[in-house]
């Protein structure tokens, strides 16, 4: 028997095909808009911690309002699909399945909507899975590791006309955005360096030491996790701590950079840097990690066909001395736009004194006060900061408007280009460019393969 909802879905539909026709919508095209009135199935796709302490307080903060609903959690992990259903079951106050994996949640037709948040080199394959699947995403950064991955999502998407939102939070956030604004009116002038930087003193960011004894291959699926990656030998270090492990993350880059990168990219409209080069290593923390503890890279910006003009960005990160205080300055000629204090000024701008040696004018910034609400929490695993709870609700919003959310999957594709061209730089030691007819990633004239 049809459920309700779809009885009386079905006899709108027959009883408005004259309206529909007449204002540009067939039936078919009506019926794929989430309706107000329509509660929105969201699935689980990893119960992370990333999931549990940001994503999970910052959607209870409007699933009542626009009627969403978890009702379904996969992950190959049982201790984790455990603990996943149990805590949205107290949270939602209704039925939460589990699922051992992607594909019998998926069969289970039980889902509109997935929050991916699962190992960093999963994030584009979790994505292809879920558009075909039929379901929207809010999908975590990194968006991919490797440009083969990142090409396969990107059309993936695009083919499905799904809705996802990659979790660059920052392009919710009221100050992120009146600097966009400003850059983009002409007011500061041309960019002429960005300088981002990123700094902890974290022996155990990115480490998991109390579950490692916890986790046993025969209570998940090692093949699963691995995906099309090259096969290795069951090791809960590289399931637990994946970030710290190539080619299952690229570490900084892909954790930290593309989240500052993606603001580059934002602000100027520009898809990717002409070159990459990168330098680090493994200076402190000898825990057997792969990736680098301190890396130091510079990219050059600008338009391909023009390289008189453009600008520098650098990228530093270090894991052993630092506050905690993601920073992100702009410069022109006439000043500064600092993502930290949010101010605009006149600091190192192009005084009296010193145009008037060339015959020149000042140029010199106002002094403005960005918003100044929404801070920047550098912790993965903070929760319901608002910078994310406003971000999964334009992406809630958005899966009921079919608008663009803040974040579209070109965002993801273009962050991704960034961390890729930073690990191909920073693997090989050579620079790295980008073919733009092959959308592949260069080192030494050869295509750079992980």
């Amino acid at each position: 028997m049809p459920s309700r909802r779809k009885f009386i879905k079905q006899c709108t539909l027959a009883t408005t095909g004259t309206y529909l026709t007449a204002v540009g919508f067939t039936a078919r095209s009506y019926a794929n808009i989430l309706g107000a009135n329509d509660r929105v199935r969201i699935g689980v796709v990893g119960f992370s911690d990333r999931h549990r302490s940001s994503h999970m307080p910052s959607f209870m903060n409007h699933c009542k309002e626009l009627n969403f609903q978890v009702v379904a959690v996969s992950d190959i992990w049982k201790l984790r699909r455990e603990q996943g259903v149990s805590m949205w079951k107290e949270k939602m106050q209704n039925d939460v399945r589990s699922f051992r994996n992607n594909e019998e949640m998926y069969n289970s037709k039980m889902v509109d909507a997935v929050f991916i948040s699962t190992a960093d080199f999963q994030h584009a394959l979790h994505t292809i899975e879920a558009v075909k699947a039929g379901c929207d995403a809010y999908v975590e950064k990194p968006f991919a590791e490797t440009m083969e991955d990142n090409r396969a999502a990107y059309k993936a998407v695009n083919e499905s006309g799904k809705i996802v939102q990659i979790g660059s939070q920052r392009r919710s956030g009221a100050n992120y955005q009146a600097a966009n604004d400003f850059i983009k009116s002409g007011k500061f002038g041309p960019i002429t360096m960005v300088e981002l930087t990123w700094n902890v003193n974290q022996p155990g960011r990115w480490r998991r030491p109390e579950l490692l004894q916890v986790l046993k291959e025969e209570d998940t699926d090692w093949k699963r996790f691995l995906m099309n990656r090259p096969f290795e030998k069951f090791d809960p270090r590289i399931y637990l701590e994946y970030r710290l492990f190539w080619p299952y993350s690229s570490g900084l880059p892909g954790q930290w950079m593309s989240h500052q990168i993606d603001t580059v990219h934002w602000f100027t409209g520009l898809k990717h840097p002409r070159s990459v080069v990168a330098n680090g290593g493994i200076y402190q923390w000898k825990d057997g990690r792969r990736n680098w503890d301190t890396i130091m890279a510079a990219f050059d910006y600008g338009p391909a066909d023009d390289l008189s003009s453009g600008f520098q960005v650098t990228f530093g990160s270090r894991m052993h001395n630092g506050d905690e205080h993601p920073s992100e300055i702009y410069y022109s000629n006439g000043g500064e736009l600092n993502l930290i204090t949010n101010k605009i000024s006149p600091k190192g701008g192009l005084t009296e004194k010193m145009a008037a040696a060339m015959h020149m004018k000042a140029n010199l910034l106002p002094n403005i006060e960005l918003p100044n609400n929404e801070q920047v929490v550098a912790s993965a695993n903070t929760g319901g900061d608002i910078l994310t709870s406003n971000h999964i609700r334009n992406w809630m919003e958005c899966v009921r408007s079919r608008k663009q959310p803040h974040a579209p999957v070109e965002a993801g594709y273009m962050h991704s280009i960034a961390n890729i061209m930073t690990t191909a730089a920073s693997r090989t030691g050579m620079k790295a460019t980008f073919d733009e007819k092959t959308q592949e990633v260069m080192v030494g004239g050869k295509i750079f393969q992980y």
